[in-house]
């Protein structure tokens, strides 16, 4: 099911804050995202109804399994993104605010093929500093 920029927004903002803090109430996520107390009340009704999250008697919030999937997969795209838009040298505030709008609108065979390069280099980059170490012999070096 496709669901709205908006809400994948605040799903991965509930998983970012879960995992800073035990229990999430709806002020974590207004606080956190600087959207008013009634947007946000709407958005979590909207969420909740459509078994995004769930909410106990105190009003604290947890992801359900669809939330927790949605908002792995946004959190990735943004992660993933970011750090390949700071190692290309974009200044890591603007990085940040980029990713924000491309996590939603890339592809899945896009963001694998982005995902792949960037494991590639991530892996080829600590072979480098692993021969510079001395850790690993270098090609045609005898031992």
């Amino acid at each position: 099911m496709k669901i709205q920029q908006s809400a994948e927004d605040y799903l991965e903002t509930i998983l970012v804050l879960s995992s800073r803090k035990p229990m999430i109430r709806s002020i974590d996520v207004v606080n956190e995202m600087g959207f008013s107390k009634p947007s946000v009340s709407v958005a979590m009704k909207n969420l909740r109804e459509n078994g995004y999250i769930s909410m106990d008697g105190d009003g604290y919030i947890s992801l359900e399994p669809a939330g927790k999937e949605i908002a792995e997969k946004i959190y990735e795209r943004h992660t993933l993104i970011s750090e390949l838009l700071t190692a290309l040298g974009v200044p890591r505030e603007t990085a940040m605010e980029d990713a924000c709008r491309i996590e939603h609108v890339i592809s899945p065979a896009s963001f694998e093929a982005v995902k792949r390069y960037v494991l590639q280099q991530k892996q080829r980059h600590e072979k480098e500093c692993r021969e510079k170490n001395g850790e690993l012999q270098a090609p045609g070096e005898n031992g």
